[in-house]
């Protein structure tokens, strides 16, 4: 069962502590901060903390932003997370995924069109998030590419969508206007 409403609604600027109106600042894209972000504002502390690590995954991470973006669509969808979902759709594709890939993250990891890179990539997301754990199958594939940073940049990409997949779900975060989700 999942939530229809927002259970927090995202915080207005007038709302926000100074620490939070710092962590806006670096978020904030086109003069507009997202939902999550404004939903998060309920928990400052937290958000500042948070987002650190968050930058980190999203775009300091070793991973090359294409496999990045596989893994973390790959994540939202297991989730269910429309908001993960709809928001990374549109980063995949900036970062090198076809439409046809986007809608294949849906389909089973033995999907014609994928590489073995890909496939490796999918079904390590796969076995992470159903056993909290890469078999030794997947992470020998996987070490056919990846160095020991990128490795584990893969575990904590999916761990950290895993979290947030859990608040913007448990939180009700609405879908920006414009985006779509799963259906679309």
């Amino acid at each position: 069962m999942r939530t229809t409403e927002p259970r927090l609604h995202p915080r207005p600027p007038a709302d926000w502590d100074d620490d939070t109106r710092e962590v806006m600042t670096r978020v904030e894209q086109d003069g507009r901060v997202m939902n999550i972000y404004r939903t998060l504002a309920h928990h400052p502390k937290l958000f500042k903390r948070w987002s650190v690590f968050g930058t980190h995954v999203l775009y300091r991470s070793t991973l090359p932003p294409r496999e990045r973006e596989l893994i973390i669509l790959r994540t939202g969808w297991l989730c269910k997370s429309e908001y993960e979902w709809s928001q990374h759709a549109v980063i995949g594709k900036a970062s090198g995924l076809t439409d046809e890939e986007v809608a294949r993250v849906m389909a089973d990891t033995e999907a014609q069109g994928w590489s073995d890179n890909d496939i490796a990539l999918l079904k390590a997301t796969d076995e992470l998030l159903l056993d909290s754990f890469i078999s030794d199958k997947t992470w020998e594939a996987l070490s056919a590419t990846y160095d020991t940073r990128q490795l584990i940049d893969i575990i904590f990409t999916v761990g950290q969508y895993k979290l947030v997949s859990m608040a913007l779900n448990t939180l009700g975060v609405e879908l920006e206007e414009g985006q779509t989700g799963f259906g679309d």
